[in-house]
This record gives structure tokens, C-alpha cells and sequence, in this order.
């Protein structure tokens, strides 16, 4: 029996908050701003939500995506205007390529203003379309409850994403008599009877079968489904760019992550493969390594949620529209595959095991290498590790085994500056569990403010900054097309131990192994925002190559 809907006069901000109450928001970022203050007025009132203002639009992005994908809850990040929302759209262009829920609420000028170029005016539906699920302005303050409920059931269903809804000033002070509907219910759609047929078929007939695990079973939270699906059927599994935590990486059917600078041997392993099974993938560019590694001699297997994910990057011979959770719980059942590949896979993870293989380091001077170890033994087994861009993130990607499920929180879009502010969403996510985040000093740089919104309210993460004074992954680059031709990669000295100091947080300047062991130990007893500050060698351009190794070539 359908209950009753909520039913009330009040004001467009009112029935905003309204909203975000429904749908149980409790975390809401922003940069203040005059266009939006009826609605910052209203959560003030809200005692069930907590308002988390930061220092940049685009750190307070960061932090909604970060947050949305440790809650599995829709981020939910506010700006005002063309101005703030021009900050702000690295978070949603991020939280785009992600596929991570996020609904972002923007002031914008009277709606009497509107196409007349008022102050700070953009036409937000417009700016927003091409890197959204859904933009939409609410000129019309009846229209809140239904387009601000319709926003979160688009941001959270099929495909996650982002959607942007725009709110004109004059809209939120006008009263109406609103009617509310229930919060979302998130579809789960199953596969087939048919489907389920074909899909065993194809792995019975198979040789050398391998599957591709993406962000959709972490949105569908089917990590243990996949490996109870992976060890019936010994089915080796590779994890899509930065989602290592989807599977663990020490178990024996794990044979590597298909990401940046990946290891040749694995790669060969999707190469070899003659049946794959690409789950809640969208094959990326980086993935599948500029579409190169997937070829029409092998049968793809694709499982979505969403239609439009299959066939954007390959055809696949079986296309499965499913959540995943849902997928392998109806292949579970399936009569057990007879595998003729058992010496296939312990080939393949043998490759994995010699890629991943770090070498033991003893030098006096704090390396990469000591690092990567000293956190894979001092950190809790729970630790959810974030990171930016840049070539720093090799030594994480090539050497650091993430064992447990929902423990890594990386950028796919390749965002620099986000690994401290999604940090900070993962930590008010999670308090419970330690949370570390990665960085070069040039993409900490970009959102180094937001360590004063960690100080401000409070929340402890740890940040390790490795500090070689320049754009490392453009020089990379720039040795490689245009060798001893240094142009816009260098960059000066910063103390970021001693900014960290500046602003009431723990900063530390580690240069030894011993240092860096006895610094983090004591971060993650502290339960304060720490600094960790680690200089790294300029030569050493890469996990894999020196600056001298690419002029040679």
C-alpha cells in the first residue's frame, strides 16, 4: 500500500532541505555565497546535518566525491553562481568519469536577471550538460520537491554520476505548498535466464578465460560475490584503473591492475586471454590501454548496468544490461565450470608476482620504495589510501597491495589535487578507519588549503606529499618527445612540513627510512591532520625509469 507523500507550505530553500533530509543526507560541502544563504539558513537549522565549509569550490568537490564514494551515499557539494561553479567543476567533471553520485546545488541570480548578463550570471544548464548526468534549473518554487527528488534518483541509478541543480535567488525566499514523494529506491535489475545460459556456454567452451573487474561492483557492493564467483570457476581477475580494492590483490586468482605504466606481462595476460568477462567496466582509455589490448579474436562478455556503457568502447559478443551484485548472484548457482587453465592462471600470477615484486631498498636516504613498504607493514589493515595524479602514484599502482575490500578511493579522471580533500571526505565517510592520502608536491599544492578545513573541523587524516619540485609526470613526458628541453616543469621549494606547522596541523620532514617508520606510527596513533612530508629523488622520474634512462633512448 503506497504511503502517504509529505505535503507542506514553505519556501523553495525549505523544501531543498526538505529533500536532502528525505534522501538521509547527513554531510553537505560548500564555499558560502550569498545567492544560496536562505539555504545555508536552513540547514543551520537542520540538527541532523553537518555542514562542511571549505576553502576552494574545487576542494569542497573533492571532498563530496571523495565522501560519495566511501558512504556509497550521494556527495552532495553547494557553490554560488557562475563563479563558484566554474571552481567547483573539476569535482564534477571527476565524479563524471568516476561514475560517483553527486548532486551539486548552485545560487544563481534572479530569475528576473536571468540572460541579461547579471552579476556573476552563467547559464549553468548550459556550462554544466556536457559533463553531467542532468542539469536543471528550478525557476519555479512548486518544482523543487520534483526536480530536486528526480536529480538524486538520476545521480544514484544505472550509471552513477553527477547532476547540477541551478537555484535562482529569488526562488528560494518564494513560499509554495509543496508535496514530497519517497526517497530513492535504487533499481537492481538481474540478468536472464537466457543470459546466465550463454554467459556458462562461453566459459565452458573457453581456454584461457579472464575477467575485467570495474567500479560497478564496488557500487553494487558484490566484492564477495565476485570472489566466491572467481574461486568456483578459478577465474583469474584483473582489477580496471584504480579499482585495485575491488579484489584481493594477494589472492592466487589476482593477476594485476590495467592502469598507467602498466607491467608488458600483464598486459599480455588480456592479450592471451580468449574469453572476457569485463564487469561494471567501461573500458576506459587507460584500462584497456588506448583501446589496443581487447581485439575482435576474443569474445567479450560485457556486464552493466547501464546500456550505453556496451559497445562504447568494443562490441561485445554477450552484452548483459545488470547490477552486478545481482549478475553473480544468479551465476553462482551455475553448474561449476571444468577449467583446463589452471597452469594458464599460476603462469599469470606468476607474472603478476615477479611485476609487483619491490626491491629491497637500504639506502640511508628515504626512498619511494622504503615508503610504499613501510605503509603496506605500519598501516592498519583497514586504511583506505587516496591519491592525485602525477608519477608518484606508480610506486601505490605497481607495489602496494590493496587486500581488503572498500580500502582505495583513486581519481580515474587523473584530477590533480584531489587526494587530500577526497581524503577528508573518506575520513567523515569512515572515522573509524585510518585514511591516507597520496600526493606530488605540485598537485598538493593546488588544494593545500583545505588542510585548514581539516584543522577546523577536525579531521585526522595522514598526507604523505612527495616533494621532487617539479611537474614529475610532464617532465616524464617532456624527456621522452623533447630530451634536455626543460620547459614549465620545474617548480620552487615549498615546506610543506612547515605550512602544516603554520596552521595548527602535525607537519614532519622525513629523510631516512627510520624517520619515516617512526613519523607514521605516530600519525596514526595521533588522531590529528598530519603532514608527512618525503623528498624524492628528481632522477628517479618514475617506479621504472630515471630521468638519464629516457634521454638514452
Amino acid at each position: 500500500m503506497k504511503s502517504s507523500n509529505q505535503s507542506a507550505l514553505m519556501t523553495g530553500a525549505k523544501g531543498v532541505v526538505t529533500c536532502l533530509k528525505i534522501e538521509g543526507i547527513t554531510k553537505v560541502f560548500c564555499v558560502p555565497g550569498e545567492s544560496y544563504l536562505p539555504v545555508l539558513d536552513e540547514i543551520y537549522e537542520e540538527p541532523s546535518m553537518d555542514l562542511i565549509s571549505a576553502r576552494h569550490e574545487g576542494g569542497a568537490s573533492f571532498m563530496a566525491e571523495g565522501y560519495a564514494k566511501a558512504s556509497g551515499k550521494p556527495g552532495v557539494v553547494m557553490a554560488t553562481r557562475g563563479v563558484g561553479a566554474a571552481n567547483l567543476s573539476i569535482g564534477v567533471h571527476t565524479a563524471y568519469q568516476d561514475s560517483t553520485p553527486m548532486v551539486v546545488f548552485l545560487g544563481q541570480v534572479d530569475s528576473k536577471f536571468l540572460g541579461r548578463e547579471g552579476f556573476q550570471e552563467v547559464d549553468l544548464v548550459q556550462f554544466f550538460q556536457p559533463i553531467t548526468k542532468w542539469a536543471v534549473e528550478i525557476t519555479h518554487a512548486e518544482r523543487v520537491p520534483e526536480l530536486i527528488q528526480r536529480a538524486f534518483r538520476i545521480a544514484q541509478t544505472g550509471r552513477p554520476g553527477p547532476v547540477v541543480v541551478s537555484l535562482p535567488e529569488d526562488m528560494l525566499r518564494t513560499k509554495q505548498n509543496m508535496q514530497f514523494g519517497p526517497p530513492v529506491m535504487k533499481p537492481a535489475p538481474a540478468p536472464s535466464p537466457k543470459e546466465i545460459d550463454a554467459l556458462m556456454d562461453q566459459l565452458q567452451q573457453s581456454k584461457k578465460p579472464l575477467i575485467i573487474a570495474g567500479g560497478g561492483v564496488k557500487h553494487a557492493k558484490a566484492e564477495e560475490k565476485l570472489l566466491a564467483f572467481a574461486e568456483k570457476n578459478q577465474l583469474p581477475v584483473l582489477s580496471a584503473f584504480r579499482r585495485q580494492d575491488v579484489f584481493p590483490n594477494d589472492h592466487p586468482l589476482y593477476v594485476g591492475h590495467l592502469g598507467l605504466g602498466t607491467n608488458p606481462k600483464v598486459l599480455e595476460t588480456v592479450r592471451q586471454a580468449d574469453v572476457i568477462m569485463a564487469l561494471g567496466t567501461r573500458l576506459s582509455e587507460v584500462t584497456t590501454q588506448d583501446y589496443s589490448i581487447i581485439s575482435p579474436a576474443q569474445t567479450l562478455i560485457h556486464i552493466d548496468i547501464t546500456p550505453s556503457v556496451l559497445g562504447k568502447s568494443f562490441a561485445p559478443d554477450l552484452g548483459i544490461v545488470a547490477d552486478l551484485k545481482q549478475a553473480l548472484h544468479a551465476l553462482l548457482p551455475q553448474q561449476k565450470t571444468n577449467p583446463g587453465w589452471g597452469d594458464w592462471i599460476r603462469e599469470r600470477r606468476q607474472c603478476y608476482e615477479t611485476a609487483s615484486q619491490m626491491k629491497i631498498d637500504h639506502s640511508t636516504t628515504i626512498t619511494n620504495n622504503q615508503v610504499i613498504s613501510c605503509m603496506q607493514e605500519l598501516l592498519p589493515a583497514n586504511t583506505v589510501i587516496t591519491n592525485d595524479a602525477g608519477n608518484f602514484a606508480g610506486w601505490l599502482h605497481s607495489y602496494y597491495q590493496f587486500k581488503h575490500k572498500q580500502t582505495y578511493v583513486g581519481p580515474t579522471s587523473g584530477a590533480m589535487g584531489y587526494g587530500m580533500p577526497a581524503a577528508l571526505g573518506v575520513k567523515l565517510a569512515c572515522p573509524e578507519k585510518t585514511v591516507v592520502s597520496l600526493s606530488g608536491d605540485g598537485g598538493f599544492m593546488m588544494t593545500i588549503q583545505e588542510l585548514e578545513t581539516a584543522v577546523r573541523y577536525n579531521i585526522p587524516i595522514i598526507s604523505i606529499v612527495f616533494n621532487n619540485r617539479m611537474y614529475g609526470t610532464i617532465r616524464m613526458h617532456q624527456e621522452i618527445h623533447f630530451p634536455r628541453r626543460v620547459s614549465g616543469t620545474e617548480l620552487g621549494s615549498v615546506q610543506f612540513s612547515q605550512i602544516a606547522k603554520s596552521i595548527e596541523a602535525d607537519g614532519f620532514f622525513v629523510n631516512s627510512l627510520e624517520d619515516f617508520k617512526y613519523v607514521l606510527s605516530k600519525a596514526v596513533k595521533n588522531d590529528r591532520p598530519t603532514v608527512i612530508e618525503v623528498p624524492m629523488d628528481q632522477n628517479q622520474i618514475s617506479a621504472k625509469r630515471t630521468i638519464e634512462d629516457l634521454r638514452k633512448h
